[in-house]
C-alpha cells in the first residue's frame, strides 16, 4: 500500500495547492477589475471622455475655444498669424474663435487699425469644410459662457524660449475653461512650432470670398486681353506677374536688413528686376507683364510712367492704372482687400516673379509649389515651360542675368524662411 507521504502524493498535493492559488488570484483580479469599472471615478472619466468625443468633429473639440488678439500688419503677415493661431488651437485641441483681421495698415499706431471680420475676406464655411478634422473655426455666438474665461499670457524676451512656449501650450491643453484667451502680442510674433506642410494645409483652406474672386477675375481677364493693346494678338494670352518691391518703405527696410545680415541679395533696383525678368527663358513675344506694385508708396521719380518704361522689346508691361482697374476695381476697397485681389491675380499668373524676402511673394510661391506637386512635379530645375513656374529676381540663377527658379521647400520644420525671408531658395520642393 502506498504511503500518503510518498513523493508521488506530495507532488500531486503541491500541484493542487498551486492550481488553487492561481484560481484565487484570478478571481481576485476579476473582482478588482469589476470594481474599478463601476467605481465613481471611472464613471467620471468615461463621462468626460464621452462628452469630449460627442462634442468633437473628427478630433477637434467643438466645446472648448481659443481666443486670440486682433491680427495686424500686411495681408500675408496676417495670413501667417492666422495660420499660427489655428495651429496653436490644434495643439491645445480647441476650436479657434473667428479672429478679427485688420483692414488698414498701421505698423505702430495700433489704435488706428480698423478691424474687419475674417469672413469678410475668407469663406467661413468653406474653411471648416476643407480643414475638417485638422483645425476648426467658430463664431463667438457659439460660446455658452462669455463672461468666464482663462487669460493665457504669452511670454516675451530672450528668456521666453521656444521650449518654454511649447511647454506652456501643452500644459494649457488640459485647461478646463470653456474659453482660453491669449493676451499679449500679435500671433505673427509667437514662437513657431509647426512644419511648413501644416501651414500649407491651413493656407489651402483659406479661400477668398466670392466678391474678391470676381474682382480678381476682372483684372486677370483685362491682363490676358492685353489691355486692348494692338501689339497683342486677339484672344486671351498668358501673362507674367512681377511683384516689384521698390516702394519707399520696402527700400528702407531691405537696406537695413542687408546691413544687419551682411548680405547684398535682398534689395533689387528697378533696372535689375527688368534685366532678370527679360532674361527668363521660354517667354514668347510679345509677353504681357502685370506689375504688382503699391504705386501709392512709390518715390515720385518711380511713379507709374517710370515703372512702365525700360523693359526690353517684346515685354508689354501693365499696372493698375494702365489696365483701367485702379479706380474701377481696387479703389473701392480697403488696403487689405486690395492686397487680397492682387494676391489672387499673381497666384493665377502663368509665370510669377517675386522677392524671396517678401512674405507676399513667398506665400504665392508656396501655393504655386503645392499646385505643381499635385501635378506630380517636385522640382522645376529642368529647363522648359513648367506650369506654375516661379522665380526670385533678387537672387541670381544659374546663368548670368537670370533670376533663380523658386519652389518652397516643403520639408522645412518651421515657417521661418517664409515669415522672414531667405536667400537659401532653390528649384526643388524637397
Amino acid at each position: 500500500m502506498t504511503s500518503p507521504f510518498s513523493s508521488k502524493n506530495l507532488r500531486l498535493f503541491s500541484k493542487s495547492i498551486t492550481c488553487k492559488c492561481l484560481v484565487l488570484v484570478g478571481i481576485a483580479l476579476f473582482y478588482k477589475a469589476l470594481f474599478l469599472t463601476y467605481s465613481p471615478s471611472s464613471f467620471l472619466f468615461r463621462a468626460r471622455y464621452m462628452s469630449d468625443s460627442s462634442s468633437s468633429t473628427a478630433g477637434v473639440r467643438t466645446h472648448k475655444f481659443l481666443e486670440v488678439p486682433q491680427i495686424v500688419w500686411g495681408l500675408n503677415n496676417q495670413k501667417i498669424a492666422f495660420a499660427r493661431a489655428c495651429l496653436t488651437a490644434r495643439t491645445m485641441n480647441r476650436t479657434l474663435l473667428m479672429p478679427s483681421l485688420s483692414a488698414s495698415l498701421f505698423y505702430k499706431e495700433v489704435d488706428k487699425l480698423r478691424p474687419i471680420p475674417f469672413d469678410k475676406v475668407f469663406q467661413f464655411q468653406r474653411f471648416n469644410s476643407l480643414c475638417k478634422g485638422f483645425v476648426r473655426l467658430a463664431r463667438f455666438s457659439d460660446v455658452r459662457n462669455t463672461t468666464h474665461s482663462f487669460d493665457l499670457e504669452k511670454g516675451s524676451g530672450r528668456r521666453w524660449t521656444v521650449e518654454r512656449d511649447l511647454q506652456q501650450l501643452k500644459q494649457s491643453a488640459t485647461n478646463e475653461f470653456e474659453v482660453v484667451r491669449v493676451v499679449g502680442k500679435n500671433p505673427f510674433l509667437w514662437h513657431d512650432h509647426w512644419p511648413v506642410k501644416d501651414y500649407a494645409k491651413v493656407f489651402e483652406c483659406m479661400v477668398v470670398v466670392d466678391e474678391i474672386s470676381r474682382e480678381a477675375d476682372k483684372v486677370v481677364t483685362r491682363i490676358r486681353q492685353g489691355g486692348g493693346d494692338n501689339r497683342i494678338r486677339t484672344g486671351l494670352v498668358p501673362f507674367v506677374a512681377v511683384h516689384m518691391r521698390i516702394e519707399i518703405d520696402w527700400m528702407i527696410h531691405c537696406k537695413k536688413l542687408e546691413q544687419r545680415l551682411k548680405v547684398s541679395e535682398i534689395c533689387s533696383s528697378k533696372r535689375e528686376i527688368m534685366e532678370r525678368v527679360g532674361n527668363i527663358s521660354g517667354l514668347k513675344t510679345p509677353t504681357v507683364l502685370y506689375l504688382a506694385v503699391a504705386d501709392s508708396l512709390l518715390d515720385e521719380k518711380d511713379k507709374e510712367s517710370s515703372v512702365l518704361t525700360g523693359w526690353r522689346d517684346g515685354l508689354v508691361p501693365y499696372e493698375k492704372k494702365k489696365l483701367g482697374v485702379k479706380e474701377e476695381v481696387y479703389g473701392k476697397y480697403s488696403y487689405l482687400i486690395q492686397s487680397a485681389i492682387d494676391y489672387e491675380v499673381c497666384l493665377r499668373a502663368d509665370v510669377f516673379v517675386g522677392n524671396s524676402f517678401s512674405t507676399f511673394s513667398s506665400l504665392i510661391v508656396l501655393e504655386r509649389t503645392q499646385k505643381m506637386r499635385r501635378l506630380g512635379f517636385v522640382s522645376s530645375c529642368e529647363d522648359g515651360e513648367n506650369e506654375w513656374r516661379s522665380y526670385a529676381y533678387n537672387l541670381a540663377g544659374g546663368s548670368k542675368g537670370v533670376p533663380r527658379r523658386w519652389m518652397t521647400n516643403m520639408t522645412h520644420s518651421s515657417l521661418e524662411a517664409i515669415s522672414y525671408g531667405s536667400s537659401s531658395v532653390s528649384c526643388s520642393s524637397e
